[in-house]
This record gives structure tokens, sequence and C-alpha cells, in this order.
């Protein structure tokens, strides 16, 4: 008899345990999954429309290219610990800390990731945020604008068209003509200067 009630007290114990475990396993699937789809991404592989443009800032071409999709470890490769932070796990780089803030020369800046030309410099301005600003996308078919209800708000999140890197978010407080504030991670961009023109025939040295 007390054989019995011990196997079924064994059992009992057993079948707990089993459910506990079965809820921290879901559980930390569940934790897995929200993390990879965090740093990873979730747009599939395909071709993306964008515009080309020069360093100077001149419109070259529409080209249908293949989106850039690449694996977490190639991203880590690729960038610093900062930008991989930022552009594949949607953070947000210090205020104040950006090496592009004080960049006012004319050029343009591209994307990180994958170089995609994403903002004159033209349309850049000083908002006192402590991130760069822009008036507008140096083409709408470069980037993608998303809804992001993180952090309890809802707000518009920007990315790269071609390999979706996090870029930075868009509000309606800028100036005009557009009235929009482009609040771009300096650390999501590369920016490349307009090259010097060339000295005219006879121009003296």
């Amino acid at each position: 008899m007390n054989g019995r009630r011990s196997l079924v007290a064994v059992s009992r114990s057993s079948r707990r345990s089993f459910l506990v475990a079965s809820v921290w396993a879901a559980a930390g699937l569940a934790l897995g999954c929200g993390r990879r789809a965090a740093a990873g991404s979730d747009v599939a592989p395909g071709p993306v429309t964008i515009i080309e443009f020069s360093d100077a800032g001149e419109r070259l071409r529409t080209r249908t290219v293949p989106r850039l999709v690449r694996s977490d470890a190639a991203w880590r490769a690729q960038l610093s610990t900062l930008a991989y932070r930022v552009t594949r796990d949607h953070g947000t780089e210090r205020a104040f800390s950006g090496a592009l803030l004080a960049e006012h020369r004319p050029g343009v800046f591209r994307c990180i990731g994958c170089d995609t030309a994403l903002f004159d410099a033209a349309s850049k301005y000083e908002s006192g945020t402590g991130w760069p600003s822009f008036r507008q996308p140096i083409a709408r078919e470069n980037v993608v604008q998303t809804r992001d209800r993180s952090l309890g708000m809802l707000r518009t999140a920007v990315s790269c068209a071609r390999c979706d890197a996090h870029l930075g978010h868009v509000f309606d407080d800028g100036p005009p003509p557009t009235g929009l504030r482009y609040c771009i991670n300096s650390v999501a961009l590369r920016f490349a200067p307009a090259p010097a023109r060339a000295a005219r025939p006879g121009a003296a040295a």
C-alpha cells in the first residue's frame, strides 16, 4: 500500500515538474523569438527599387536591385558595436554624441549598411535635439517608414529601403517647407563629401 502511494506521489511530482518545465521552455522560446525579431530582420529577400545619386547629390538613375539580407553574424562582423545596436537592434545613440552632428559640408549621407543614398546635406539643419536632423530624404524610394509603438508611444520609424537598417524617426515639428524632422542616428550613416569642382581651364592655381 505504501509502495502504491509512493508511486502515485512520484507520478504527481513528475507531472508537476513536466508542466513547470514546459511553461519555462515556452517562455524561453517566446523570449528568444522576441530578441531575434528585434535584433534581426523580418524583411524577405527580393528586389527593391531605389534611386541612385552621386556624392554631389545628382540623381543618376532608378535601379531595381536585390534586397540586402545578411545573417546576424555577418552584420556584427561588418558594423561597430554601436552601429549594430542602432541599425539592427533599433537602438539610439546618446544625444550630442554623433560624429556627424556638426557635419555641414556639401555631400550625401549614405546608409552604413549598404551605402544607399539617404539624405542630401542640403536638407540638413540644426534642430538642437542632439541628433542629425533633415527636412526630407534624398528620395522617398530609398527609405521606409513604419509605425513604432515601443516606449509606450506611437512614433514613425525610418529605415533603409535596401538593407532594413534602422535609421531613426521622423516627426512633424520640422521647419518649412516640409514641416518634418528626420531625426537620424549618426552611427547609421556614412557621409560622402561632394567632390571638389575641377578648376576651370586657365584659372589661376
